[in-house]
């Protein structure tokens, strides 16, 4: 009885002995290729979350007059889902009136303004808890651009082209080629124009820089680009987060983006105590439009 047992113990051994180098190849191979999809899977995760990010795009009204120390004349609100993809841009006019964390009630472009003349690089900041407050919608992030900085970014990439559907900035309706200064005035021009249109033709500026970058002319000027946007460009967002966001960009292409307004129809002008001409928000008209944007 022992001997069969032991003869069968060694049957067992042999057999594991024998195809243990086979084993060990397929557990190997069972191993790298799990190994290979978990990393697949990082990657993935790595590029589609969080599903969305939001990012307060702020441009000042600073002058080599004034100094760098100015208001944010220019807010864009804008959420990024790179899982479908989506990107969106609500442009919100600098007049409308709301509340401002440790200031009170004031014009929102003046958030940015108190909080750097108070404390130098707490602007982006208040402004972002600015949009929080009042629309309900986070925004951790926030690139401020400096106007001014604007002209060399243009030119580094060779000037921009901007197709108008009508006469805006001082140009009538069609295709137009814009300089560096150039576009800075077009974007600037108060001339017969609104807060709304000003809007408008800010929206249409970014999207064109945009599809001048991803233009394949233009890929050997973007280091030069870069640099010079760097210069007047301020922003928390880390470093880890930009290969996603140029992730989202180079699809625009194919995917375009939403880009909307806060409208006439969505504010009621009013005048302050102050004599301010400012404009009171209409939320029963502006949710709707969060909503739909942001998943509010």
């Amino acid at each position: 009885m022992e001997e069969t047992q032991l003869s069968r113990s060694l049957d067992a051994f042999q057999s594991i002995s024998i195809q243990s180098p086979a084993g060990k190849k397929k557990r190997k191979r069972g191993l790298l290729k799990r190994g290979f999809l978990f990393s697949l899977f990082l990657i993935l995760l790595y590029f589609i979350a969080p599903l969305r990010t939001n990012i307060l795009l702020l441009g000042t009204d600073d002058s080599p007059e004034r100094g760098t120390l100015g208001r944010t004349d220019t807010i864009i609100l804008t959420t990024i889902i790179p899982l479908k993809p989506y990107v969106g841009m609500l442009s919100i006019p600098r007049d409308l009136w709301v509340t401002i964390p440790n200031v009170g009630e004031q014009r929102i472009n003046t958030a940015y303004f108190f909080a750097e003349a108070n404390e130098p690089g707490t602007g982006g900041d208040a402004a972002g808890q600015t949009i929080r407050e009042n629309f309900g919608i986070p925004a951790r992030y926030y690139a401020v651009i400096h106007m001014t900085g604007l002209v060399d970014a243009v030119d580094a990439l060779g000037g921009v082209e901007i197709q108008l559907d009508a006469a805006s900035g001082g140009y009538p309706a069609g295709i137009h080629q814009l300089s560096g200064v150039e576009a800075l005035a077009f974007a600037r021009d108060r001339a017969g124009s609104s807060d709304f249109s000003r809007m408008q033709r800010t929206q249409i500026l970014v999207t064109a820089l945009l599809d001048k970058g991803l233009t394949p002319s233009s890929w050997p000027k973007m280091s030069k680009f870069i640099t010079s946007l760097a210069k007047s460009v301020e922003t928390n967002i880390p470093l880890w987060q930009w290969p996603r966001m140029a992730f989202v960009v180079v699809r625009i292409p194919l995917f375009g983006i939403d880009s909307r307004a806060i409208t006439p129809e969505m504010v009621t002008p009013f005048q302050t105590s102050g004599g301010a001409q400012v404009l009171g928000p209409n939320w029963e008209a502006i949710n709707p439009l969060l909503d739909e944007m942001f998943g509010k």
